[in-house]
């Protein structure tokens, strides 16, 4: 297949293309750029196209694809109080305009990255696809109503499938320090300490960035009965953990280490488990392989072999709300995050040299 992944630059999409391509897809990119030079290792392959917002797509962008795969969005809950406007603008009216683009291009299948975060507050009954949406940030907000407005777009000629991960953690060429296991194995090998910023009771589902990228794949290559305008949490039960077990399988990863909690640390509000027996359930060749444990084993590997230093832990290298503040104040970026105050490259061409 021809495929279009926006987003294909960021934490998720410098792991999922190289997938993709080894199962024989023609894979473009497209990508805003924002964080170019954020790389982990050896970095990530270089990019297919200029950078290009997705809020500006045009039909002759997605002319002779026959999927997408949206990863692209302000991508965590302090970034979406940055400006709640924009986390709007971007991840819904942003991704709502590239699917309909994509309709009008003729592109059939459309696989959104959605989130286990539109479940919100929903306590320690796992939730399965039909439970009710009861997000508590601007992120979770702003998924929720992009899968509503998606799916009043599905017909016989074009397919949306939401595929609602849970967080996010392991290595990337586009590394992220600000989800949950990546900032516990971080910090308590850069301090000593595994900190925890609540009272460690929160449940959160918990994948592995490779294990998201072979769900979405998965999607793509379903009969379209099976996946269309359907819902599927991805991850696995046994991934379902308490704040404080993370930090406890930390610790035991880095003997000397100990979890701390803040001052006056209470429970978090994101509070949620999840059933993902529907996934698994449709898809049984699918293999999601990797446990909580095997990755934290893998980012305590990967970060000493890389030879990350405490600065390195705190800079705005592998943080996405202190790369976006470092580009607005360097004028990089504008205010509505477009590089460049004429906004020259937003009608360059995907592919376009």
């Amino acid at each position: 297949m021809r495929v279009l992944v926006a987003g294909d630059r960021g934490y998720i999409g410098t792991v999922l293309v190289p997938m993709a391509r080894a199962l024989g897809h023609d894979v473009v990119g497209m990508d805003s750029g924002l964080y170019e030079d954020c790389d982990f290792g050896p970095g990530a392959e270089p990019p297919t196209a200029p950078p290009r917002d997705i809020r500006d797509v045009t039909l002759g962008d997605l002319a002779g694809f026959d999927a997408v795969i949206c990863l692209a969005a302000l991508s965590n809950d302090p970034l979406g109080h940055l400006n709640p406007n924009l986390t709007y603008d971007i991840n819904l009216n942003g991704t709502v305009h590239l699917a309909t683009v994509a309709k009008a291009a003729g592109v059939e299948r459309f696989v959104f990255a959605s989130s286990c975060s539109l479940y919100g507050a929903a306590g320690s009954v796992a939730v399965g696809e039909d439970a009710e949406m009861n997000p508590v940030t601007p992120y979770g907000k702003t998924k929720a109503l992009a899968e509503q407005r998606l799916s009043a777009l599905a017909d016989e000629t074009f397919s949306p499938t939401f595929m609602r991960n849970a967080t996010a953690y392991g290595a990337s060429p586009r590394l992220r320090l600000d989800i949950v296991v990546n900032n516990l194995v971080g910090v308590a090998m850069s301090s000593g300490e595994v900190r925890l910023q609540s009272d460690g009771t929160p449940w959160r589902p918990l994948v592995h960035a490779q294990d998201i990228s072979r769900a979405a794949l998965a999607a793509v290559e379903a009969p379209r009965e099976l996946v269309h305008n359907e819902a599927f949490n991805v991850g696995r039960d046994v991934d379902n953990m308490q704040v404080g077990a993370i930090a406890d399988l930390v610790a035991d990863a880095l003997p000397g280490t100990h979890v701390t909690r803040a001052a006056g640390a209470g429970p978090d509000l994101r509070d949620y488990r999840v059933d993902f027996s529907k996934l698994h359930e449709s898809f049984p060749a699918l293999s999601l392989r990797w446990s909580v444990k095997q990755g934290i084993d893998e980012l305590v590997s990967a970060y000493a072999e890389h030879g990350m230093s405490a600065d390195d832990f705190s800079s705005s290298r592998y943080t996405r709300l202190r790369r976006i503040e470092e580009l607005l104040s360097a004028g990089v970026i504008d205010n509505d995050l477009r590089r460049g105050p004429s906004g020259a490259d937003r009608h360059t061409p995907v592919g376009a040299a």
